[in-house]
């Protein structure tokens, strides 16, 4: 909703400039995919570390 507004604000000062973006960011969004994807897998593998890291801890902090 917030993008909407703003973009609207920018429609109503230069229409011009709104109209480019709004036709751009389809574009725009296709480009940023593999980024935002490459981010998902970074985000899994130190999770992956991070729980390999962390297990004989988690092993030698229960009790049973």
């Amino acid at each position: 909703m917030m993008k909407f507004l703003i973009w609207l604000i920018l429609f109503v000062l230069c229409w011009p400039l709104a109209i480019l973006g709004i036709l751009l960011y389809p574009l725009v969004w296709l480009l940023t995919l593999p980024f935002r994807l490459l981010g998902i897998a970074v985000t899994g593998v130190f999770a992956l570390i991070k729980g390999i890291i962390f297990l004989p801890a988690r092993l030698l902090g229960q009790k049973p």
